[in-house]
């Protein structure tokens, strides 16, 4: 495909708020006249309702094809209870497309945050991280199961599996995000008690000896949990696994003051990723025009650095959703009035041409 040709996006817009924060995305898209051709796909609840499934296998193809994929959000009570979950589409999507690292950057909006944030303004100032998790291995992989002990005991167990392959590819990856950064890898876990973490650190020291310009330190998840609220501006960016990957991240989340401003992308061993904002489907705002449209257009910036290799168009958007904010624009989370479409309007006034 010649560099000058669109490339090919499928949105798969989803459930709940999805199609509201998409539509805004794929509009700032069209105002940096970025160069992609976007096709919609059914996926999650709506993939059920229209097909049966979660992912029908048209969508799949679609999304082998594509060159990137922007995902709204998935799931809803309407599907609670049914054979087959939508959340079930997106597992399968990852492990399909093999994407196997979630990147979640974190950076503060000084204008929101000293309104929204629960912090003290001075423990969020330089905060600049980014969180990698690795995606489709550990306890949320392995085998769930309950039994009935012969005490009439009912337990349930889960088991957490990695191998060392799993940990060397996503620790490589994050030491190359950092040395494009500030150079400095904190690893996370539970080294102390699991054995998974165990081999975890130990790949991850040994991954690091081939990248000797950037820093790793190793840090108990539990303490990094605590150093996430104290000194969050001295982290750079931050390794770890499944389970403490998706609790931290969120955690971080609340540094910003609100979920709806950060994105997300989730990448394998290609420049194909999988793009889409941390919240959920909100069911109980969709169709009203309140969610937060930010971290859906922020992840569209981070296809089109990441993916499509268009980071001056990523670092426009990036700048135009900095201008809105600090002119005052803010969606009803951010304790304002503008409406999602409202919202997009004022983003795109500050792109210029």
């Amino acid at each position: 495909m010649a560099e000058t040709e669109a490339k090919r996006i499928v949105a798969l817009s989803g459930d709940g708020v999805g199609p509201e924060v998409t539509e805004a995305a794929v509009s700032v898209l069209e105002a940096v006249r970025a160069p992609v051709r976007v096709e919609e796909r059914a996926f999650g609840g709506r993939g059920i309702d229209d097909q049966g499934e979660p992912l029908p296998p048209e969508t799949l193809q679609a999304c082998r094809e594509a060159d990137a994929i922007l995902l709204g959000a998935v799931g809803g009570p309407k599907w609670d209870g049914a054979p087959k979950r939508p959340e079930a589409g997106l597992l399968v999507l990852r492990r399909e497309l093999e994407l196997f690292a979630n990147l979640r950057p974190v950076r503060i909006y000084p204008s929101i945050a000293r309104a929204s944030s629960p912090l003290r303004p001075e423990r969020l100032e330089g905060v600049d991280l980014l969180v990698v998790r690795e995606l489709t291995g550990g306890i949320y992989f392995g085998e769930p199961r309950r039994r009935w002990e012969e005490d009439d005991r009912e337990v349930a167990i889960d088991t957490c599996r990695y191998d060392a392959q799993e940990v060397r590819r996503i620790a490589a990856l994050a030491f190359q995000l950092a040395g494009k950064r500030r150079q400095k890898v904190t690893s996370v876990d539970k080294a102390n008690v699991l054995a998974t973490s165990k081999l975890w650190r130990e790949i991850v020291t040994e991954t690091a000896q081939a990248f000797p310009e950037v820093q790793l330190d190793h840090q108990l998840v539990d303490s990094a949990a605590m150093r996430l609220i104290t000194h969050a501006s001295s982290f750079d960016v931050i390794l770890t696994g499944n389970m403490f990957g998706d609790i931290l991240s969120d955690e971080s989340a609340v540094l910003t003051g609100s979920i709806g401003l950060l994105p997300s992308a989730s990448m394998g061993s290609t420049r194909k990723g999988l793009y889409e904002p941390i919240h959920g489907s909100a069911p109980d705002i969709a169709g009203q025009g309140k969610a937060n449209p930010v971290g859906a257009i922020l992840s569209a910036a981070m296809m089109l650095d990441l993916s499509l290799g268009r980071a001056d168009l990523a670092r426009r958007i990036e700048q135009g959703v900095a201008a809105a904010l600090d002119a005052g624009a803010r969606t009803v989370d951010l304790g304002g009035t503008l409406s999602t479409r409202e919202m997009t309007r004022a983003i795109t006034s500050e792109l210029g041409d």
